[in-house]
């Protein structure tokens, strides 16, 4: 109690400093980019520019250049990945809401990339991890529960006609969406649309704080992985589970690596877009019998044909990963996956608005006191109880990220430990829409909606 009373003011001190003479972001209107205004319209051309965008990040990457090794060492890879993309949009060249990229990453890149990540997962391994990954996973939740009343809360104190009110432009309606993004993905986000109805103008605002402030924690996270060991250390954490799980699936790989031929591209490409396909077809059944049939669960995203289809995906890959097509891993199984990863990663990015900083600096200021939130209850709980960085780094991003982010945060350790992040994200797809609802309630009692 004695610590939150000290905590309390420093997080009112930020938001007066922040919100100071402030007028209320939520009833300025989104800009939006008419498709006629801008330079280019063809997907053909825009896919072409993202992957140069993203070859040029990679290379750049692995450079001996002085001069990008010295940005890479501060900047993120990952950061990139999703900032030059918006750079695009902020000036005119591309509209991402008049384009199809992001949907056909989202729903066929998407999925098919999760199958190839979790073809060579070791579940027994995984188990093996402990219960700690899990109470990181489940705190990293809490952080999304209960910061968003919590900041609310806190920006009400100094600037109540920002957060205020119920109508469609009341703030707490389109930080539902958040949370929902935030616990588990754009499924759950889209959810939270549906059971509180922000404005659209509103909604556009969230998805762009949605996505600068969880990469910009992320840049965190990715620049924690270099100093692990320290962070290890100072919570007198025992990492021998995760060292012990890479060393096993590093060596499996090593057993199996293999020259790739043609055929073994067919074979993967066969194996990932054929469980996408079959993930579509149940999701395609599923998701409408369950809202005429079972409308309660619509609560839980659980009438949502995204949710099945990503739920879908991952299961068949555990599966098949108890098979011999496991051996593909040793062909690049991972590697190709990584590759869709980060197509949908561009696509992202450029549907980024990164102006709404400036014009909506009030909002993006409840989004960081959120996230401060989060990431404090997350190193409060992680030193308590000894748990490894790799379990805080990759139960946060399970939450904020999901499937997108956790499989690159955990691959960023070591790539076999990506399939790690998937099963946790595949863990907040389920949770995302009952945990968002449940911060919407507690949002709107303390805004007064």
């Amino acid at each position: 109690m004695q610590r939150t009373k000290r905590f309390l003011p420093l997080m009112v001190a930020t938001a007066t400093v922040v919100l100071g003479g402030l007028p209320c972001a939520a009833a300025e209107p989104a800009q939006d980019t008419s498709a006629s205004e801008v330079w280019i319209q063809s997907d053909a051309v825009i896919l072409g520019i993202l992957l140069a965008i993203l070859g040029f990040v990679f290379w750049s990457s692995q450079s001996q250049l002085a001069i990008f090794k010295g940005f890479y060492r501060v900047v993120p890879m990952l950061l990139m990945c999703y900032f030059l993309p918006s750079l695009l949009t902020a000036f005119g060249i591309v509209d991402p809401h008049a384009s199809g990229l992001y949907k056909v990453a989202s729903r066929y890149l998407l999925p098919a990339s999760l199958v190839l990540l979790t073809l060579s997962v070791d579940l027994k391994e995984i188990l093996r991890l402990g219960p700690k990954a899990l109470i990181m996973f489940a705190t990293g939740t809490l952080g999304v529960v209960i910061g968003g009343p919590t900041a609310i809360f806190v920006v009400g104190l100094v600037a109540p006609e920002l957060v205020g009110g119920d109508g469609p432009d009341a703030v707490w309606r389109g930080m539902t969406t958040v949370a929902g993004s935030w616990i588990g993905g754009g499924a759950n986000q889209a959810a939270m649309k549906e059971i509180f109805g922000p404005s659209d103008s509103l909604y556009s605002v969230m998805v762009t704080i949605d996505v600068l402030v969880a990469e910009f924690w992320m840049m965190f996270l990715l620049l924690g992985i270099g100093k692990a060991k320290a962070i290890d250390s100072l919570f007198r954490a025992d990492a021998s589970s995760v060292d012990n799980l890479q060393e096993k699936m590093e060596a499996f790989s090593r057993k199996t690596t293999r020259t790739p031929t043609t055929t073994d591209f067919f074979v993967m490409l066969a194996l990932a877009f054929g469980c996408t396909a079959l993930s579509h077809a149940l999701a395609d059944q599923l998701a409408p019998w369950i809202e005429t049939n079972l409308p309660a669960l619509s609560r839980l995203s659980l009438d949502s044909p995204f949710f099945w289809l990503i739920v879908t995906a991952t299961t068949l890959g555990v599966l098949l990963s108890f098979t011999p097509l496991r051996s593909y891993e040793g062909a690049g199984a991972s590697k190709i996956g990584t590759v869709f990863i980060f197509i949908l990663v561009a696509t992202i990015g450029m549907g980024m608005d990164i102006t709404a900083v400036w014009t909506h600096r009030g909002l993006f200021a409840v989004g960081l006191i959120w996230m401060l939130i989060h990431v404090g209850l997350l190193f409060l709980v992680g030193y308590l109880i000894r748990a490894p960085y790799f379990f805080l780094a990759v139960g946060s991003k399970a939450n904020i990220g999901g499937a997108a982010s956790a499989p690159v945060v955990a691959a960023a350790f070591h790539p076999s430990l990506a399939p790690v992040g998937v099963l946790l994200a595949v863990l907040g797809y389920v949770l995302g829409t009952y945990g968002a609802w449940l911060c919407g309630l507690m949002m709107q009692a303390i805004a007064g909606g």
